[in-house]
Formats: C-alpha cells, structure tokens, sequence
C-alpha cells in the first residue's frame, strides 16, 4: 500500500479532475469516488439488484444499467429515498475505496472524492488538498460544461460543504483561478513535498 494518502477535493466545478489528471500523468495512482461509485453498482452488482427491487424498472436503462438520472430524479425530492440509497452504498463505496488504497503502490496515492470531507473520507488521508475557486467562477465553468441552468449548480453547491468551510478543513489549497499552466505549476510543488512526506512517513 501507499503509505501516503492525499485526499482531493472542491466544489462543483472547480477543477478536481483536471488536477487528479495531471497528478496521474507523474505516476501517481488515483482513486476517484465517483467511478467506484459507479463500479458498485455496474450490471450484476448486489447494490444494482437491491436499487431495482425498490424502485423498480423505472431506475433501469434498456441495457440493463442504472439509469442514474431516474434515479438522482427519485432520491433528489424524497429524503428518505436518499438516505436508504446512502446506507446502501456508502458501505460499498468505502469497501472498494479501502481495497484501491491498499493495493496502490505508487509514491504515495490521491484519493479524489467531491464529498472527501462531508462523507468523512478524509479519516482515511493523510493530507488534505483542496482545489479552490470563487463561487461565481464554480457556476459559470459548470453551466459551460454541462448546458446546465445556473439555479441546478447552486442547488449541488448547496449540498456540499461552503467555500469557507472547505477551506477550514484543507492542509494544502490550490488556487484554480486561471488557466491550465498556472494549476500544473502549483501541483508541481506539490508533487514535490507529497513525495519527500511520503519518504519521511515510510
């Protein structure tokens, strides 16, 4: 295992997947929340079988996959749905995650997840990184990129620690506010001192 867990992460829209990108690009292994969120519940998978016996064959495309979208729909207006559908998967997700993080062998490991902090999955990382953006830059980059309406990204934001309550839990902060360079720069240095820690830890 990589002894050295850095956990990645940021608002909407802030640039966490361009970061992870270039991290991987210097070897390093990342494990994202979100594919493992969708590896829990690929075709076959006991969470897919449990969410179909509740929800029934609306949840579910032609192909015989989740459709995340019915769902996100269902469990966005009823809180109890959300919260079964987070007592099923939540364990599941942390599983995988614990099993990547033990198998990782690069110098040390990111762990790129945007509810690290509000999902407690910082207990598991060693450093936490925080890519940060003002508000109103996290709103137009993602109705950008995702033709979404504005009120849609607000209402995600609202669903996520703020801004300032991110920052408060972050032991390194990367300032996203200009171009790609500038972001490669910062993780740069950062390489640099995860790599010496991770020397030190080991």
């Amino acid at each position: 295992m990589s002894a050295y867990v850095i956990g990645l992460t940021g608002g909407i829209g802030s640039g966490k997947s361009a970061a992870s990108d270039f991290l991987s690009t210097k070897g390093i292994d990342i494990i994202d929340a979100d594919i493992v969120a969708r590896e829990v519940v690929a075709p076959g998978s006991e969470c897919l079988l449990a969410i179909k016996n509740r929800f029934g064959d609306d949840v579910m495309m032609a192909d015989g996959g989740l459709d995340r979208k019915a769902l996100r729909d269902i469990v966005f207006s009823d809180e109890q749905q959300k919260q079964w559908l987070n007592q099923l998967l939540h364990p599941a997700i942390r599983t995988r995650i614990l099993q990547q993080l033990e198998a990782s062998r690069s110098a040390y490991v990111v762990l790129a997840a945007p509810l690290l902090l509000e999902n407690g999955l910082d207990q598991y990382c060693d450093r936490v990184l925080v890519i940060d953006i003002p508000e109103s830059l996290q709103v137009a980059r993602t109705v950008k990129r995702d033709n979404s309406e504005p009120q849609q990204v607000e209402a995600i934001m609202a669903a996520q620690l703020n801004r300032s309550q991110r920052l408060q839990k972050a032991d390194d902060v990367v300032v996203n506010d200009g171009d790609l360079d500038n972001l490669h720069q910062q993780l740069n240095q950062l390489d640099k001192n995860y790599r010496l820690a991770a020397n030190r830890s080991g």
